[in-house]
């Protein structure tokens, strides 16, 4: 039986000196970009995007705009295989930790966990599972217990010890929207997140992370192409700061300019009823060098490492405690 306390939590820096570790994801958007001839230009840029956008949407008591700063650290979450007999562990996702650093006052602040996701459950079910299941149908479908497992896990790890121990608040993930749904603006606006928009069907992803049990809202923050996706615990409004929201905005709408500029570098923002599309022409480059392609074939060599490592040898055992934490 997988315990409570079966999870380690292991921290790195990311900044410009980054070198991805051995079990780090290499789908993960922050080792992409830590690799090849422009490695530290790439971290370099890419933390002086954030850093840039952070104090534009914390403008107040910052008239030269440079006031703030945000610290990033890669969180390893892995877990002990000793529930399977077996005396080693597995890494099971990644995440983000933002620190804001206020040099006004010379202090640091508490920002998010959350905020990037990185799974290799979520590769295996996605870019292995799925494509074998449909692989003979002419309709798209998902088995029935699709992401039970991966959801269990996820919120095994944010009940556990070692997740309380490291954070305060529960985390948010904030993630590209699907180009395969519309979305429509609302009348809703809040002063950091920005414009709320809505969709009228659940995408997959939204779906597995529901299974995660977290919700999801979509806003456009001020000076962006295109909406957000947040998933969340609680209440995302009132639950966390003006400050570690946008440390979180900051963060992630950056990578997302570097990983999909057809979407979140257009030319234009988006309109009211919004189809994001990559197929978009009208956008800006970033001057940051990353291999979407690569990042692609990388998560499917990922998920069968899963499979492999993960899934077939501990699938009895796994399948036995995820029924029996459902219940």
């Amino acid at each position: 039986m997988i315990r409570e306390t079966a999870f380690e939590i292991k921290r790195i820096r990311f900044d410009e000196n980054y070198h991805p570790s051995d079990r780090t994801r290499l789908t993960t958007n922050f080792a992409n970009l830590a690799r090849g001839e422009s490695r530290q230009k790439n971290l370099r840029n890419v933390l002086r995007m954030i850093d840039n956008r952070f104090n534009g949407l914390a403008h107040w008591d910052n008239s030269m705009g440079d006031r703030y700063s945000v610290e990033l650290e890669i969180v390893s979450i892995e877990m002990d295989l000793a529930f399977a007999g077996k005396n080693d562990s597995f890494p099971l996702i990644e995440v983000l930790y933002t620190t804001i650093v206020d040099q006004k006052h010379n202090k640091r602040i508490e920002g998010l966990a959350g905020n990037s996701f990185s799974s290799y459950v979520r590769d295996y079910d996605f870019s292995v599972l799925l494509p074998n299941y449909n692989k003979d149908k002419t309709e798209f479908s998902v088995p029935h217990n699709y992401g039970d497992l991966h959801g269990n896990l996820f919120k095994s790890v944010v009940n556990s010890t070692a997740y309380k121990k490291n954070f305060k608040k529960l985390p948010v993930i904030c993630l590209s929207v699907s180009t395969n749904r519309t979305y429509h603006r609302t009348e809703n606006q809040h002063p950091v997140l920005g414009v709320e928009f809505e969709q009228r069907e659940f995408s997959l992803t939204d779906q597995y992370f529901k299974k995660m049990g977290m919700e999801v809202r979509y806003f456009m923050p001020k000076n962006s192409a295109a909406p957000l996706a947040f998933y969340f615990f609680g209440d995302l409004l009132s639950d966390y700061s003006t400050l570690e929201l946008i440390s979180t905005i900051s963060t992630m709408e950056s990578f997302q300019k570097i990983y999909r500029p057809e979407i979140y570098n257009a030319n234009a923002a988006a309109a009211d009823c919004y189809k994001p599309s990559l197929k978009h022409q009208d956008y800006s480059n970033t001057r940051i060098v990353y291999d979407r392609e690569e990042r692609t074939q990388l998560a499917t060599a990922q998920g069968k490492y899963t499979e492999e490592n993960f899934i077939e040898p501990y699938h009895h055992a796994l399948e036995q405690w995820s029924a029996s934490y459902a219940a």
